[in-house]
């Protein structure tokens, strides 16, 4: 039996019964069940656009190349979504044939944009090699792009220490030994987001654990959680090197989404070529894009980017204002700066408050498995 407490996107309680009752069909079906890692990629046909999957090395105009590729090939991009972690990007692009406004059925134009898109990935001197599929099919994008990337192993540190090593970072992983019941106790702190969860047992479910039990709490600003998991095999983890794997892999689920940089959101009449326009003023504007999100609806797009500098640092005000003139004020809204704070947050009365609840429902929970385990 599962319960949880949840909100809307505003922190407030749900009243709307058709949500309610979207949520409710949702989860009485198997719809929600996924493919795992281990499948084919999963995809169901559609005719109306191409998905397009893309994993590389990351750097500064790395999707602005890539959209002038797919222009240049007369693809029109209609939704996509990009993550960068470690140093490494992966995207999942929905594009239609330009002069169809469908999907993309040539092999030869496949074979084209492969061989096209995968030079643009390849970093100098990678050790990992892009890669790059495409299907006639609709996948959990989110989802997808977990995988990919715990596929393509951004949470090894290659080239040195990345954000979840920084002094700075605010997610923090524990594992635990129940002798007792054989299972392994993970917990986590970190700073509180909408799709956390998600994030954090999708990943799970991917390394192929079990998640018997779980506790999940947020505070004002922090989310605390606690899992009880075994192996597929009904295992717990066993060694130190499969810990630290775990604890290195759950970092990086929570990392991959962390928005940081300055959120820039976009909505304008769609045309061909309008993505490939927009990253390229990016570009020459010296911004580097962490994340982001591109759709299409009612011909209009809806684009929202967050970016830095090529540094990581905040994007300068007059930076902006140049680009906001380029593109026009109308079009191109600033949302909010996401970077964390400069200085590691400070242990409040609540916050610590909090942790030692934690701690004492994990010795409830421990009472809990005792008894109907």
């Amino acid at each position: 039996m599962d319960v949880f407490n949840v909100t809307d996107h505003n922190g407030k309680k749900l009243k709307d019964e058709g949500i309610i009752n979207y949520i409710k069909r949702s989860l009485e079906t198997d719809s929600c069940f996924l493919p795992s890692l281990n499948s084919s990629v999963g995809v169901v046909p559609s005719k109306e656009h191409t998905s397009i999957e893309l994993t590389g090395t990351d750097r500064p105009g790395l999707l602005s190349e890539v959209c002038a590729v797919l222009t240049d090939l007369g693809c029109h991009v209609v939704k996509a979504e990009v993550w960068t972690h470690n140093a490494r990007a992966a995207a999942v692009v929905r594009v239609t044939d330009e002069s169809t406004g469908s999907a993309i059925e040539d092999p030869n134009r496949f074979t084209t944009i492969k061989e096209l898109l995968c030079n643009v990935l390849k970093g100098n001197n990678d050790p990992r090699t892009a890669k790059m599929t495409v299907s006639l099919g609709l996948t959990h994008t989110e989802r997808r792009l977990h995988q990919m990337m715990f596929a393509d192993r951004d949470f090894e540190r290659v080239g040195g220490p990345d954000r979840a090593d920084n002094k700075n970072s605010r997610t923090h992983v524990a594992l635990l030994d129940c002798f007792e019941k054989d299972y392994t106790v993970v917990t986590m702190k970190s700073k509180d987001r909408p799709k956390l969860l998600f994030d954090t047992v999708c990943t799970l479910t991917d390394m192929q654990y079990v998640v018997f039990h779980g506790t999940v709490n947020t505070g004002r600003m922090e989310a605390y959680q606690e899992y009880y998991i075994r192996h597929v095999d009904g295992l717990p983890i066993s060694s130190e090197a499969e810990r630290q794997r775990v604890t290195r892999c759950l970092e990086a689920a929570v990392e991959r989404r962390a928005s940081e940089g300055l959120e820039l959101e976009l909505c304008t009449d769609d045309r061909v070529g309008l993505l490939s326009d927009i990253t390229r003023i990016f570009r020459e504007n010296g911004l580097c894009i962490r994340r982001a999100e591109i759709s299409t609806k009612g011909g209009k797009a809806m684009d929202t980017f967050y970016v830095t500098d090529v540094s990581g640092n905040p994007v300068e005000a007059s930076t902006i204002d140049s680009i906001r003139q380029q593109i026009g004020h109308n079009i191109l809204r600033v949302k909010q700066n996401l970077f964390f704070s400069p200085e590691p947050p400070q242990e409040t009365a609540t916050s610590f408050l909090f942790s030692n609840f934690f701690k004492a429902r994990s010795l409830q929970n421990f009472r809990l498995i005792r008894s109907y385990s």
